[in-house]
């Protein structure tokens, strides 16, 4: 058995103390990279689901969306039609009251008033719709929100709008018909 005083005598029993703890720390090292590597997976793992899940949830979202979407499409016009029906019912007693008058010989002013009151009734449905009436009478003429019908001499600014021929409407900002006018040109 050799002498351990001497260990250093033994070709190669320095070289093993040397290569041993290299090796330990190695392996100690590799057992660390290991467990962080699996916690790492896991990490991914969650990470994958919670994207799956995110993912599933916003399609989700796009579904109902597209279907909130297309219910407004279809009844969107809804209460607007309903105050329109209360013009259409205005309109018929107006008729009704009118064919009676001739019969009965009724005074023109409660036809007249009642022709006015539905004209109310419609502007308030305009309103609630938020339809405005586009009114350019002596404005300057705009390409885009009238349409000249016809020009005609006048002592007014060239391009103004000296009549209107019918008004125009839009519908939150956006033209629904562009108004019709006389705009007036310059004297030769």
């Amino acid at each position: 058995m050799p002498d351990p005083s001497n260990a250093s005598a033994v070709p190669g029993a320095d070289e093993k103390t040397e290569v041993l703890p290299e090796t330990a720390v190695q392996l100690v090292e590799m057992e660390r990279l290991q467990s962080e590597l699996a916690a790492a997976e896991e990490r991914a793992k969650g990470h994958w689901e919670q994207y799956l899940r995110a993912l599933a949830e916003v399609d989700n979202v796009r579904k109902r969306a597209a279907k909130d979407l297309e219910s407004t499409r279809q009844f969107a016009v809804e209460k607007f039609a309903q105050d329109l029906i209360a013009v259409k019912d205005s309109l018929e007693l107006a008729i009704s009251n009118r064919e009676r008058a001739d019969a009965d010989k009724a005074d023109l002013a409660s036809l007249i008033e009642g022709e006015k009151a539905t004209l109310r009734l419609l502007a308030k449905a305009f309103e609630k719709a938020q339809i405005e009436e586009i009114d350019p009478q002596g404005k300057t003429f705009d390409p885009e929100m009238h349409e000249a019908m016809m020009a005609q001499p006048s002592d007014a600014a060239p391009n103004t709008v000296l009549s209107v021929v019918q008004r125009g409407y839009t519908l939150n900002g956006r033209l629904l018909r562009p108004a019709r006018v006389i705009v007036s040109a310059s004297r030769n």
